[in-house]
């Protein structure tokens, strides 16, 4: 029995002699492992600069004049990393409770949590620290499935993570991992994360929402609170977020109860480069940029990337209006596009008029040609036959409304047509004494529209070239708005100015012969009137000024171009406008303020150029002229509780009290419907019209610039007075001390009152040729 014993005692001791040899020999060859790593002998590993600046993909970033970022470029990873301080402290308390509990307790490498991971096997959660994991985000890229390889590569993110530990404070060391991790959706970082779940900025973040990220950080989709698939295991994932908080002393199991019982909520904005806010003017800048970095390469001869270098574009875009734009358009879209709608169905032709079948057809077919189906069928080589087939015949898509996409059967063909039926419509406001854009709305929606209707398209202006007619007659004549002229017809004769034959333009209504001021001429948009001035200044001396004002586009000095036969773009003519607002002081539009690096330094200043067009009293004289058209003419809705009765499009009343200068503009057949107005320190176009000239209103009622175009103006401007953080002048506009312009009327031969009143039923009905 002793025996035995003695030799159960013998092999009991030979096991743990054994077992301590093992374990000895298992951390020896961990630590031989690991100094094989640190010698490079299973890869090279990052240096000290490296270490002490990773590099990393960084977005550039777009922040508006008030502090807020309208979206941002990049490829890969929408990567905008942020300092410690702006980290919320729960969300700094449920990660290091979760992903690394002695997180301030080791030097990068948890043995505690590696013991136990072997011990079970991996089954009691995994070891690596909160250092390890961003070794592995820096440096790594991604785990291989190959053991061997794993092992090395783990080897190396211990070596990384003992390094990084030495050379970063723990704030840095959380502050990098969460600027690294990815989340999906285009969310690379928490910046990101935050906004595009949330949207919202980190610091913003409360307890639940932050360990809803934290959840994330194990499996970004498998986790995601946003996929319909994954939103339970997010919910449940949350909580144990919560109860690890508890575990660790940081939330009481009161508090722990009520947050694991709250519902999962997100906020989700998405940030590609179709969602947001401004993506027209981010798709122009963008090119801006683009050309800014091949002109101005880095120290060291390099070319800056948009894409990746981290830039801070600050421009001169105010969030606030921005948004207030974007929600005019929309809003006075939708219902202006319903009745277009309901028109089009008593339209054989629809959406277009005054075209043959045949040009419907050239039409089609161009744009057929210009659709991404098309170009990747002919890349691959496929027939013409196969091609029409593929365009005639119905398939599942999801297609623009007014009212949020749609899903439904048709075919490319015919979804072509459908996307005729929209009209489009644009609007930029610009600050006239600094010349800072600050709106822009290219378009109805930039994911489906892409077309800029600011800054690419040029469309007929109709009347609201008018005013550069009467401000060059102003300052080159010294006229007064109390002159008068006879509203008769008015011919230019064949050769003068070059033109091949006679040129007599009619006015919309066929009522002529009274005498008109040229305050009445300009609120009525009389066409007979716009004939005599341009003739008594010539044609050249009108489209110089209107080049000197701002208008870019080469216009030919011939005498149609008093009636807005010219072809323009809205920027130009906002940024025109807003010479008469300053005082007759050209200050060139300005949409970048400064461009920094990702450190902050200041890499170019924008400063805008400045010229006199005019001088300060005829500038203050076209201004009131341009209030006539508000105060009584076919602008004149803006100040009263006009409406069209059931049919009414616009939306009106609206009840202005302040002052507005503003010219409305309607080309022929309504193709094109335009407003202009200015307030003292806001000058605001807008434009509306088909993508087709063919594309229209029937009739001059809702076809015309004061139904088209003049609403979405005074929503915008609404919306602007309400926000008082603005501060959007209501003032009169500035007059000139000892203006030398007589503009008291009272005393003329005709009643302008009279005259007015006359012209206010025509004036509703008004057409620019």
């Amino acid at each position: 029995m002793t025996k035995k014993t003695t030799t159960n005692t013998t092999s009991f001791k030979k096991y743990i002699k054994w077992f301590w040899m093992l374990v000895l020999g298992g951390f020896l060859f961990i630590c031989f492992l690991f100094l094989l790593a640190s010698w490079g002998v299973f890869g090279e590993l990052p240096t000290f600069d490296e270490l002490e600046n990773p590099k990393r993909d960084l977005a550039t970033e777009v922040i508006s004049a008030d502090g807020k970022t309208l979206g941002k470029y990049y490829v890969k990873a929408n990567r905008t990393p942020i300092l410690f301080k702006d980290l919320p402290d729960n969300l700094v308390k449920a990660l290091v409770a979760t992903e690394d509990e002695r997180f301030y307790e080791h030097s990068g490498i948890d043995f505690r949590g590696l013991a136990r991971a072997v011990a079970k096997l991996g089954t009691g959660g995994g070891a690596s620290t909160i250092t390890q994991q961003l070794a592995k985000n820096l440096f790594n890229n991604g785990g291989s499935q190959n053991i061997i390889e794993r092992i090395q590569q783990k080897m190396k993110e211990w070596v990384i993570a003992t390094r990084l530990e030495r050379q970063y404070t723990k704030q840095e060391i959380v502050t990098m991992y969460l600027n690294t991790q990815g989340f999906l959706f285009n969310a690379t970082g928490i910046r990101s994360a935050s906004r595009i779940y949330f949207g919202k900025e980190p610091k913003e973040l409360d307890l639940q929402e932050s360990a809803i990220l934290v959840a994330m950080l194990k499996n970004p989709r498998q986790f995601n609170p946003h996929r319909e698939v994954s939103k339970k295991k997010s919910l449940s994932r949350r909580n144990v977020v919560f109860g690890q908080m508890e575990k660790n002393g940081l939330l009481s199991e009161k508090e722990t109860d009520s947050l694991q019982k709250l519902p999962l909520k997100i906020n989700f904005t998405p940030e590609s480069h179709s969602d947001g806010s401004a993506t027209y003017f981010r798709e122009h800048l963008r090119d801006f940029l683009k050309k800014w970095a091949k002109d101005n390469p880095k120290s060291d001869g390099t070319t800056y990337n948009i894409y990746k270098d981290g830039l801070k574009v600050f421009v001169t875009i105010d969030s606030r209006m921005q948004k207030y734009a974007e929600e005019a358009v929309a809003e006075h879209m939708t219902n202006l596009q319903e009745h277009f709608f309901k028109e089009q169905k008593r339209n054989k032709t629809a959406p277009f008029y005054d075209i043959e079948k045949s040009d419907i057809t050239r039409i089609l077919n161009r744009e057929k040609k210009n659709s991404d189906r098309y170009k990747r069928m002919k890349a691959q080589g496929k027939s013409s036959k196969e091609i029409e087939t593929a365009f005639t015949t119905k398939t599942d898509m999801r297609v623009f409304s007014h009212k949020g996409d749609i899903d439904t059967i048709m075919s490319p063909y015919d979804s072509i047509k459908y996307y005729k039926h929209f009209l489009r419509s644009g609007l930029v406001s610009i600050e006239p004494q600094t010349g800072h854009i600050k709106a822009w709305v290219g378009g109805i929606n930039n994911k489906y529209f892409k077309y800029d209707a600011v800054a690419q398209q040029k469309r007929q202006v109709g009347s609201t070239f008018k005013p550069f007619v009467y401000a060059t007659a102003i300052n080159q004549l010294n006229m007064s708005p109390c002159d008068q002229f006879p509203n008769t017809l008015y011919t230019i004769p064949k050769g003068k100015y070059g033109i091949p034959e006679d040129w007599t333009p009619e006015n919309s209504s066929p009522k002529y012969g009274e005498m008109l001021t040229l305050k009445q001429g300009l609120a009525g948009s009389i066409n007979t009137m716009s004939a005599r001035l341009i003739d008594k200044v010539s044609p050249i001396n009108v489209a110089r000024l209107a080049a000197s004002a701002g208008i870019e586009t080469e216009i030919q000095a011939n005498p149609s171009i008093a009636l807005g036969a010219v072809e323009l773009g809205l920027l130009e003519m906002v940024s025109a406008y807003s010479t008469f607002a300053n005082k007759g002081l050209r200050v060139s539009p300005m949409m970048i303020s400064r461009i920094e690096d990702k450190n902050g330094t200041v890499l170019m200043e924008f400063v805008p150029e400045s010229k006199e067009v005019l001088s300060e009293d005829s500038a203050y004289t076209i201004l009131n002229l341009m209030e006539g058209v508000t105060q009584s003419g076919s602008g004149a809705r803006l100040r009263s509780n006009w409406t069209s009765g059931k049919d009414a499009v616009t939306g009106f009343p609206y009840n202005f009290k302040n002052a507005i200068a503003g010219k409305t503009g309607t080309t022929q057949n309504q193709s094109d419907g335009w407003f202009m107005g200015i307030v003292p320190n806001l000058a605001t176009g807008v434009w509306t019209g088909g993508d087709d000239r063919a594309t229209h209103f029937a009739g001059i009622t809702k076809g015309q610039g004061a139904t088209m175009s003049l609403p979405t103006w005074a929503l915008f401007m609404e919306k602007c007075y309400a926000d008082k953080t603005l501060k959007i002048s209501k003032s009169n506009f500035s007059k000139p001390e000892n203006l030398s312009i007589n503009l008291d009327c009272s005393k003329t031969a005709t009643d302008e009152k009279d005259g007015e009143e006359n012209n206010d039923q025509k004036n509703e009905e008004e057409t620019d040729f």
